[in-house]
């Protein structure tokens, strides 16, 4: 495989575009290891490996077990997530997919038990920035394998 253009050089203020779209949401006050898994969750329905990649060792070094990453596409089977992330991985599903059904009222009243209308928000906005990031990366062909993450405290 091979990355099929730099987006990065050609047009700086795209990636710019991006980071200022993550620093909002890293300002959100959702938990951290919350919007991995959102993260995660987005890439593999997009199948975006670079994404994967990145945000399964961001997962891990911000102490997230290896058990809830492997079993996070059969999560409505695994007993390893509360019912706040629960709601927040259904939402996460039903917004990447939002063609096939949109965010049902159901679905809307289940995260509100957890969030508020402010962190309902800010968890479109997580579910958007990442949808976002695997377009970039599945268009542009860029190659999983060498991020490491930042050390996290």
């Amino acid at each position: 495989m091979e990355m099929r253009l730099n987006y990065t050089k050609v047009q700086p203020e795209s990636l710019q575009t991006l980071l200022k779209l993550e620093g909002y949401v890293k300002k959100s006050g959702l938990d951290p290891k919350l919007l991995e898994l959102i993260k995660i969750r987005a890439s593999q329905i997009n199948g975006c490996a670079y994404c994967l990649d990145m945000h399964t060792k961001d997962a891990r070094a911000m102490g997230e077990t290896e058990q809830r990453l492997y079993m996070l596409s059969a999560w409505r089977e695994a007993p390893f997530y509360t019912e706040a992330e629960r709601a927040a991985i259904a939402l996460t599903e039903a917004v990447t997919k939002i063609s096939e059904a949109g965010v049902p009222q159901e679905l809307y009243e289940q995260v509100r038990k957890h969030f508020d209308e402010g962190h309902f928000v800010d968890l479109i906005m997580a579910i958007n920035a990442i949808n976002c990031w695997n377009r970039m990366a599945i268009s542009t062909g860029m190659v999983p394998g060498e991020y490491q993450p930042a050390a996290h405290k």
